[in-house]
């Protein structure tokens, strides 16, 4: 079995998205412990950017998540420089628009499970042999709303679901080649992902206004990226942040039926829900990424 205390000094740490948000963050608490870090982002600049946070221990590649080969050169860029990938964090996403299911777009259906389920697949594959072969882990960014009721943002809720269970099947299937695999699941952070696609919709936020108040609790960039670099550390298989949303996780068997039955029977979750339903529908997607 993969020893329980992971020594982060001198591993390189492939991270997707990793230029803002929970990606850099991490990225930088990663450079701070000693690890070397390669990025890779859909942004031109991506190369440039990385070198600028360390010229010997960062490397930046340009790739889409959505394009598995583009990732597979991201692989092998990083053995070129560094020799090894020993921990791959698939944290490239986006949030679609909030809208009923009925008044999404297509299009924003498709690219949302496209980035946030393939693209993630994609990830895994491109890096998992070298992660195999350096008994490392693979890091899988969910969010509590695979546990939650996703009314309003159903593509996204459904993507962070299907995260999870990803999560959950790589855990056994890995399990004798000594690779962990650590799930995170945080609710609000503080990104501009979470100002564009929530923040500046008021329908939005009064739709989260009705769930209890200690869950609409935001966390730092920062504090995510630590909490994920010492579950890294400690080879943990889940990071729930804050921890408010822990027995909300635990006891989803019995609060789940309950909180679906109680949202469907409350006027002001209904009249929030029908504003969004009555919402002109976009010609265009319109999305908010976290990179």
């Amino acid at each position: 079995m993969a020893p329980t205390c992971y020594d982060l000094l001198d591993k390189v740490v492939l991270i997707t998205g990793g230029n803002g948000g929970i990606g850099a963050a991490t990225g930088a608490e990663l450079l701070r412990r000693g690890a070397r870090v390669v990025v890779a982002d859909i942004d031109p600049g991506t190369p440039q950017r990385s070198a600028a946070l360390h010229a010997d221990r960062a490397l930046g590649c340009v790739a889409d998540v959505k394009d598995r080969a583009s990732l597979d050169r991201v692989v092998a860029q990083a053995l070129e420089r560094f020799g090894r990938v020993d921990v791959v964090m698939a944290n490239a996403g986006l949030l679609a628009k909030a809208a009923t299911l009925r008044t999404t777009p297509a299009a924003d259906v498709e690219r949302t499970l496209a980035v946030n389920v393939l693209g993630v697949v994609n990830t895994v594959a491109a890096a998992v042999d070298e992660v195999i072969e350096s008994r490392g882990q693979i890091v899988l960014i969910s969010s509590v709303f695979a546990f939650v009721n996703g009314m309003g943002t159903i593509p996204y809720a459904m993507s962070k679901a299907a995260v999870e269970q990803l999560g959950r099947g790589l855990r056994v299937e890995l399990a004798d080649r000594d690779v962990s695999v650590l799930t995170a699941y945080f609710s609000l952070v503080d990104t501009p992902m979470i100002r564009r696609g929530v923040d500046a919709d008021q329908v939005v936020l009064e739709l989260l206004a009705t769930l209890p108040k200690p869950m609409l609790k935001r966390v730092t960039p920062a504090s995510a990226a630590t909490a994920i670099v010492d579950g890294l550390e400690r080879r943990t298989a889940r990071v729930i942040h804050p921890r408010v949303w822990r027995p909300v996780s635990t006891l989803r068997g019995l609060l789940g039926p309950r909180l679906d039955a109680r949202f469907a029977a409350d006027r002001r979750v209904l009249d929030v829900l029908a504003r969004l339903d009555a919402r002109p529908i976009p010609s265009t997607t319109t999305v908010a990424e976290r990179s």
